[in-house]
């Protein structure tokens, strides 16, 4: 079973039109059994202000499917190099902190709609080249579309 980290944005590309349909399909996948979910402190941190019913999602997902991971201080260095390597700016933090705890909990896949600071070639290529410097392992990350087997 794949283990994925699911990021905030994915979250609310479940109620969006432009990414609700490949959205939606992962979920069912992930409620059948497909995946094993990744989820970080992260998420709760970020969906403080979200509405219930994209927090309601989260509860969704059956417990057997969740593994939490905490933030570790291993975690906020490895984010920090991102950025002090130019990977992203100081904004990205959170968005660092999830790379970070992905790679250093060995996930098969990094799931995002964040093209911006995610899932974008050059950025992508950044993050695993300070995984490499400090002997980490390369992350793949990809779109729920790029995922799905069907």
């Amino acid at each position: 079973m794949e283990r994925i980290y699911l990021d905030t944005s994915v979250f609310g590309g479940y109620f969006e039109p432009e990414f609700e349909l490949w959205t939606k399909i992962l979920f069912d996948q992930i409620k059948k059994g497909k995946y094993k979910v990744l989820l970080s402190q992260i998420i709760d941190f970020e969906l403080t202000n979200a509405p219930p019913y994209v927090k309601e999602l989260v509860h969704s997902i059956p417990a057997e499917q969740i593994e939490y991971l905490i933030t570790t201080d291993e975690a906020k260095q490895l984010a920090d190099s991102y950025i002090k390597e130019n990977v992203v700016g100081k904004t990205s933090e959170a968005d660092c902190l999830h790379i970070a705890l992905a790679s250093l909990n060995y996930a098969d896949i990094l799931v995002s709609w964040n093209f911006k600071h995610i899932v974008n070639v050059n950025r992508i290529r950044g993050y695993n080249a300070v995984n490499y410097k400090f002997g980490h392992r390369m992350i793949e990350i990809r779109t729920p579309r790029e995922i799905l087997e069907i």
